[in-house]
């Protein structure tokens, strides 16, 4: 599998295109990702989300128009997609795709999975594809995403940190914003951030 990352935006949000056996798949397309995007896929097959925050949803509709490719979201975070007080400029998107905690999809023998791990919104989930976990928000290297926003929960974030110590197969994570680490190296920082919370 081929990854190529760019940070984009005020925020440099990790945009990510996984390439699998000939299929591009685009990861959290944030503000400004349209042209990078296009200029990076071959073979695009879907959109995924792996949260609905502003600064990972922000090219959606844009690129969904442009490829006319499904988009893939995370069932509990459709609400985040259109505009609210908080973001009142978002552009709305619409997921072709509403993601059920857990779901795992079969792309032509390429499988994606959906990990459910709530806390820094209700939806918030890692997407794992082949040898690499794409954990958006939930975890970066030797950090965890904030649960003080709209639909966060510290509750949730807890309950998830500890599913997350339980995994019992390492992979790479790639993060949302930030450098790549692994599940084994963020499951030993675990425990601190389910006491910290």
């Amino acid at each position: 599998m081929k990854i190529k990352v760019q940070p984009m935006g005020e925020y440099q949000t990790n945009c990510y295109i996984a390439t699998i056996n000939g299929k591009d798949f685009i990861i959290d397309p944030g503000v400004d990702a349209t042209k990078w995007v296009m200029d990076n896929v071959t073979n695009p097959i879907a959109i995924l989300n792996t949260h609905g925050h502003f600064d990972h949803v922000w090219s959606n509709a844009e690129l969904q128009e442009k490829l006319s490719i499904p988009l893939y979201t995370p069932k509990g975070d459709v609400m985040l997609l259109t505009a609210s007080e908080w973001m009142p400029n978002l552009p709305p998107s619409k997921p072709d795709v509403e993601v059920e905690p857990n779901q795992e999809f079969d792309f032509d023998g390429v499988k994606v999975k959906f990990r459910h791990f709530p806390g820094h919104c209700p939806g918030n989930s890692t997407i794992e594809i082949g040898d690499a976990m794409f954990s958006g928000d939930f975890i970066f290297e030797r950090s965890i995403g904030r649960t003080d926003f709209p639909y966060s929960s510290p509750q949730d974030m807890r309950d998830s940190l500890q599913r997350f110590k339980e995994l019992d197969y390492d992979k790479t994570m790639y993060p949302g914003h930030g450098g790549t680490t692994t599940i084994k190296q963020e499951q030993q920082y675990a425990d601190y951030w389910i006491g910290n919370l």
